[in-house]
């Protein structure tokens, strides 16, 4: 019989757990404590589209921190393979992966966070990607197989368009990019509507309006 796979979802709070990472043993509510984090699982070491995206992440891990943010990398591979992995991109790129890689070769943790879709792979990891808030809550995920890169421009956008809208109690509208508009939540009431008439929004009808912030 095959074993249920537990499928976390947007507004969960994300699983705890304890794991051997490559800047040491880690609780991952104490990492996650006071900022947000982004969780992402590459299928293998030493693997072309991994490579890719994990020196990505690792050029991009002073824009990350400047948004309060943590990067946290799995992998069900070994310690030792993961230092293995960093040491040769280190050699060969010149980037170092400072950020954690989480050793999960008994799969615990990709189990607990259902990242194993064995329609795709009963081995690896599909590429997911979990934006965490610093409440611990799972705020946003993505889900992309194993042939395919993830984008970081998108990461990043997700990322600004979620704190944006939680700083600034706002949504975030169709191709929005940091510093355009964003949407007014709709009047609750009358007096609300009549308020927001008189306002300099941008008015499509008085339950959509726009505002720069």
């Amino acid at each position: 019989m095959n074993e249920v796979m537990t499928m976390p979802r947007i507004g969960d709070q994300a699983p705890d757990f304890e794991a051997l990472t490559t800047i040491g043993k880690l609780k991952f509510s104490d990492y996650n404590k006071d900022s947000w984090v982004i969780m992402f699982s590459p299928p293998a070491d030493f693997t072309p589209v991994c490579t890719t995206e994990l020196s990505a992440f690792a050029t991009e891990e002073g824009y990350f921190s400047s948004k309060n943010t943590k990067l946290i990398g799995l992998s069900i591979d070994s310690i030792h393979s993961h230092v293995a992995w960093v040491n040769n991109v280190k050699k060969n790129m010149g980037i170092l992966m400072k950020f954690p890689i989480i050793a999960d070769i008994d799969m615990k943790v990709a189990k607990l966070y259902g990242m194993l879709q064995p329609g795709e792979s009963e081995t690896a990891a599909v590429r997911a990607v979990f934006f965490i808030d610093p409440t611990g809550k799972i705020r946003l995920i993505m889900y992309y197989p194993l042939n395919v890169g993830r984008n970081m421009a998108e990461i990043k956008r997700v990322l600004e368009a979620l704190q944006t809208s939680d700083k600034h109690k706002v949504a975030i509208p169709l191709n929005w990019e940091p510093g355009d508009k964003v949407i007014v939540p709709p009047p609750k009431t009358v007096e609300e509507m009549e308020e927001r008439e008189k306002s300099d929004y941008e008015m499509m009808d008085f339950y959509l309006a726009k505002k720069t912030i």
